[in-house]
This record gives structure tokens, C-alpha cells and sequence, in this order.
């Protein structure tokens, strides 16, 4: 089995400790399989890890890493996003948010609309929230939270 092969077979066990909530597994597998193959997604992912224990920053630092190792996947500029509203720093998530939205590698790609319509929406910006939302929808049809948004909004505003 080559490095590679292995680097793969370790991420699903992190993934699958991680799903288990076997936190410190999970950290101790993606580590392992960074060190047989570094990607993108064990970086993001081992963050993803860090963030469900709390050490935002370190989820930060993973994805930054992440970045370095493959700039064009875009979870890892998402998910930055993401912990930088969660530790309520909306302002400093929107250019990570607007990166993730212009990534050409990327499976989910309503992700960084809805949370750049979270963030919006907590700055009482209802334009660009509803505009984030419905770009979310555009992108990924039938995204229910961004229906539900969207609906939110709409109310709101009439």
C-alpha cells in the first residue's frame, strides 16, 4: 500500500472517530494520516476536529495549513469563516467567506453563502443576508436553511 493509499485509509478512520464522537482518536488518526500524506482535507477536517473541542484556534491554524497545502479547496476558507463568526468576529470572517465562495474545488458550495447571510443577518444587513441566502439556493436548490432564511427575511421586510 502506498503512502497515499494509507494517508486515505487513516482519514476514514479519523472521519469515522470523529463521527463516534471519539475526539482525541480522531486528532491521533488525521495526525497520522497527514504524516503518511499530507491533503487538504485532513488539515480541515482535523480543525473540524479541534473546533468540536473548543480550540478554535487551533481549527483555525489546521485550515490555514490546509490553504497552504491545496489554495484551491475551498471548506477550509469556509470553515475559518465560520469560527471567526462563532467567536463573534463577523467583520474579520467575510474575506475568508468570499475566498470559499470563489474556491473551484469545493462539494459544498452553499456553505459560505448561508454563513455570509448568517453573518449579515446578525449585522441587521437584511439586503445582502436575503442576497447571500438566495445565492445559496442558486447554488444548492432546495438548501432547506436558506429556504427557511429566505422566508425569515422576506417576512421581515414586508
Amino acid at each position: 500500500m502506498d503512502s497515499r493509499d494509507r494517508a486515505a485509509e487513516l482519514f476514514q478512520e479519523a472521519y469515522e472517530a470523529q463521527m463516534r464522537g471519539d475526539l482525541q482518536e480522531a486528532v491521533r488518526l488525521y495526525e497520522r494520516s497527514l504524516a503518511a500524506h499530507p491533503t487538504a482535507e485532513a488539515h480541515t477536517f482535523l480543525g473540524w476536529t479541534y473546533s468540536f473541542m473548543g480550540d478554535l484556534d487551533e481549527a483555525i491554524a489546521c485550515c490555514k495549513r490546509a490553504i497552504e497545502v491545496d489554495p484551491s479547496f475551498g471548506n477550509p476558507y469556509n470553515d475559518i469563516g465560520a469560527y471567526l463568526i462563532e467567536r463573534g468576529e463577523l467583520d474579520a470572517a467575510i474575506p475568508w467567506l468570499e475566498r470559499a465562495k470563489k474556491a473551484t474545488r469545493y462539494e459544498a458550495p452553499q456553505f459560505p453563502r448561508f454563513n455570509l447571510g448568517r453573518l449579515y443577518l446578525a449585522k441587521d444587513m437584511l439586503s445582502r443576508a436575503l442576497r447571500e441566502f438566495e445565492e445559496a439556493l442558486e447554488v444548492q436548490p432546495g438548501y432547506e436553511p436558506a429556504a427557511r432564511a429566505v422566508e425569515a427575511i422576506k417576512r421581515r421586510l414586508n
